[in-house]
């Protein structure tokens, strides 16, 4: 089986899984949006969602996850199709962040949580 240079340079897993999530920023008309989508797939360093917006390459957005509050500044690398769920929208983190996404399995090639500093 032959890779492509794109598997070859990826980062960490990609995981097929559901999650929903809230994207926040403005489109390419300028407008601020608050959309609540579903990703396609997840990974340590971002992942693929549906948006019914018109978006940008590179443009900034904000990721939510009402499952743990946590919120995680994305940039836009990747513009895909549009069909009835709306454009697909590869998104990377700014920095990595494995536990955005609330999954209790974590791959290995995932980057650990940074260890918490011991009280002086």
């Amino acid at each position: 089986m032959h890779q492509t240079e794109v598997d070859k340079v990826r980062r960490s897993t990609r995981v097929f899984m559901k999650v929903r999530v809230v994207a926040a920023g403005k489109n390419s008309d300028g407008r601020r949006f608050r959309e609540t989508c579903e990703t396609i797939v997840i990974n340590a360093h971002g992942g693929l969602v549906y948006l019914n917006q018109p978006l940008n390459m590179d443009a900034m957005i904000v990721l939510t996850n009402p499952f743990t509050q946590e919120e995680q500044e994305c940039r836009i690398v990747f513009l895909g199709d549009a069909n009835d769920k709306g454009q697909r929208v590869g998104l990377e983190f700014l920095t990595p962040a494995p536990h955005f996404w609330g999954v209790d399995f974590i791959p290995a090639d995932w980057p650990s949580p940074p260890a918490d500093p011991k009280p002086s």
